[in-house]
This record gives structure tokens, C-alpha cells and sequence, in this order.
């Protein structure tokens, strides 16, 4: 066995922690000696031991001298849980295989020094892509301290989102949907605009079977979401949170005595400035959102530089209508040259239908 053979394995543990690690990054470690897995392990939980410590609590043998495989570089300060460097050194580990660095400026590059000055090898940067694929929001969220942006919408193959009629349920299949759920269990926050609270009353919650809801964020220029919406009602049970630039505390009452978070915002262009509600949200420890908004929300995120990532559903279908909703509407660009492009795209069915997502080039974005 390789290598990279380990590093896909402790990939795959990583993974068992997603949705649940928040704010710390999804980490999987694997224990090898002669060939032999003798210890496996993952972040499984915020407060919990990180992977390092819980693959050494799972060693079916002594560590001693064994190779770790870690998909994130060990940690070396005191958080939550005493630094990871310290469990590998008392454990006598031979050679430690990283697959990527650590942005947090508390390690960075710390952690793989120590081990190194006590004389452990050190190898780096195998599946380093995968790896730090893996911990795009960790990464995004401890250089920024604002939340990864993700916009996702489903459409038909003539990209609509609703019928003329502004009937939306349902365009993708129960595959796609469920795809949904497992990301909003993902993702700190979901966050939506006033239009939709008006047309659907959504819930915004997470229906995957021992899943964890978000932190529902509704962008409410002129506070009109209604008080008897399905939102504001289970506002005591899900945390709410409404953005706003209406200051008047007696309109705001209402809201906040029904559970709501209100969140006063400064105007831009008509609208909450999304900016400045990410820089609030980020304080919040929120590290990650899911925009689920209608084509005007997704258009001001956009124009706002605040989508890391877009997901689109795609159906096969054809709704037509020259008055169909579409998902980013606005004034969009004026020419093709200026189109907000999308690196690292990949396409993937889901059921019936096919999940198009990749990241957004804010290089080429910024010199629009």
C-alpha cells in the first residue's frame, strides 16, 4: 500500500465529521506499521478529540515507531483540546504524512517544526488538493473571518426556477432534494430574501434523518416578513436571524419578542449590504451559508463579491415563458466578457438529475 493509499483512507474518515466539526476544519487520521493499519480515527465532533488523538485512543497495538497519516497539519496550541503534536511525540510516531498545511496563523507551519525538531519525519502535501478541497469553509472562514458563501439553486435545462405561474415544487427529484438537506445539515447558515419568505414561507430547516438545522438568516430590507410566516413562528426552536435597515425598535419588537435575531444594516443600492452582513455573521462564529435565495438576492450576492461557491441543479425539463423566474436576475452584465466565471467545475448526476457546481474566480470577478 502507498502513500496515497492511507490518504485517500484518512479522506474518507475526515468526511464522517461533516456538519459536525464547525468552526474547526474535518480532519481523518490513519495509523500504520508493516503495512498494517493498526489505528484509525476523526474530528467527530466540535470539543471533541481531535483525529490524531482519537485514531491513537483506536490503536489495536503499541504507535510506537508507526507512520500517521493526517489529512490536516497537527495542531500545537491549547484549544479545546491539548495540541495534537504532543500526543504524537509521547506516542513515540516514527514519520508523519500531511496532506496540507494549516492556515490558522496558531500552527501554520508551527506544528510540522516541532515535529521535526524532536526528530520525527515529516513528509507533506500528498492529496494536498483533495485535502484541501475537503476544508474549503475552515480555510475561507480562518483567513477571513467571514462566512464561505455557497449559492445554490435548482433550475431546468432552459434555466428556470419556477413556472410563470411562480410555481417551483418540485422541479429536481427526491435524490436532488435530499442532496439539499445534507448540505443545509452542512452549513452553519441558510440564508434567503424577503421575496422568498413571501412567495413559499419555507422553513428553512434540515429534514436528513439526525441532522442539525442552520442558523436561518433572512436579508428583510424593509421588515415586512409577515409575523404569523412559519419562520417567525419557530423562531424559540431554530435561531433566527433577520437583516434589516429598519432602525425603529418599535417595529422590530414584534420579531425579537417572537424569538428573532435582529441584525441593523447600513443600505446599499436598495438593499441589505451583504457585505456588512457577513462581516456580523462572521462575529457570530457563522462560517459557512448556504444562499438559497430568488434570482434578485443571488444577483446582489453576486454583484456584492460575497459567493465563494455556486450549485446548480439542473432538471431535464423545459418550463419556457418569457416571464419565468430565472436564478440570478437583476441587472446582470453588459457584455460576456464580463460574466462572473466559475473554476473548478465539475458535473455530477443526482437521480435523475445532474449537480453543476465549481468555485467562483474572484480574480477574473475583481477585474470586472
Amino acid at each position: 500500500m502507498t502513500d496515497l493509499y492511507y490518504m485517500r483512507r484518512a479522506l474518507e474518515l475526515a468526511e464522517r465529521g461533516r456538519g459536525w466539526t464547525s468552526p474547526n476544519p474535518m480532519v481523518g487520521a490513519v495509523l500504520v506499521r508493516e503495512g498494517r493499519i493498526i489505528g484509525q480515527g476523526w474530528h467527530v465532533r466540535c470539543g471533541e478529540l481531535h483525529a490524531e488523538r482519537h485514531a491513537l485512543k483506536n490503536c489495536t497495538e503499541s504507535p510506537k515507531g508507526a507512520t500517521m497519516y493526517v489529512t490536516l497539519e497537527p495542531c500545537c496550541h491549547q484549544g479545546r483540546q491539548p495540541p495534537c503534536t504532543d500526543a504524537i511525540l509521547e506516542a513515540g510516531i516514527a514519520r508523519v504524512v500531511v496532506g496540507s498545511g494549516d492556515p490558522n496563523p496558531l500552527v501554520a507551519g508551527k506544528g510540522l517544526d516541532i515535529l521535526r525538531s524532536h526528530g520525527v519525519e515529516v513528509e507533506t502535501g500528498v492529496l494536498e488538493e483533495e485535502c484541501r478541497a475537503l476544508n474549503r469553509v475552515f480555510f475561507h472562514y480562518i483567513q477571513t473571518k467571514r462566512p464561505y458563501v455557497t449559492m445554490k439553486y435548482a433550475m431546468t435545462l432552459d434555466g428556470k426556477i419556477a413556472t410563470r405561474t411562480g410555481a417551483s415544487q418540485w422541479i429536481t427529484g427526491e435524490e436532488a432534494r435530499g442532496q439539499v438537506h445534507r448540505d443545509r445539515h452542512f452549513h452553519t447558515g441558510i440564508m434567503v430574501g424577503i421575496g422568498t419568505v413571501l412567495a413559499d414561507d419555507p422553513l428553512l430547516t434540515c429534514r436528513m434523518e439526525g441532522g442539525k438545522d442552520p442558523v436561518r438568516i433572512i436579508c428583510d430590507t424593509r421588515l415586512r416578513t409577515p409575523l404569523d410566516s412559519r419562520i417567525v413562528r419557530t423562531a424559540e426552536e431554530v435561531l433566527t436571524v433577520i437583516a434589516t435597515c429598519c432602525a425603529d425598535p418599535a417595529r422590530r419588537a414584534p420579531y425579537e419578542a417572537a424569538g428573532c435575531r435582529g441584525l441593523v444594516l447600513p443600505e446599499r443600492g436598495g438593499h441589505v449590504d451583504l457585505t456588512a452582513l457577513m462581516e456580523r455573521l462572521g462575529q457570530m462564529g457563522i462560517d459557512s451559508v448556504l444562499l438559497e435565495g430568488g434570482g434578485t438576492l443571488n444577483w446582489v450576492a453576486l454583484e456584492s463579491g460575497i459567493v465563494q461557491r455556486v450549485q446548480a441543479y439542473i432538471a431535464p425539463k423545459l418550463f419556457g415563458g418569457g416571464t419565468a423566474k430565472s436564478p440570478v436576475e437583476g441587472l446582470g452584465v453588459e457584455t460576456p466578457a464580463q460574466a462572473v466565471r466559475l473554476k473548478n467545475t465539475t458535473v455530477t448526476p443526482v437521480g435523475e438529475d445532474f449537480l453543476l457546481e465549481g468555485d467562483v474566480d474572484t480574480d477574473v470577478y475583481r477585474n470586472r
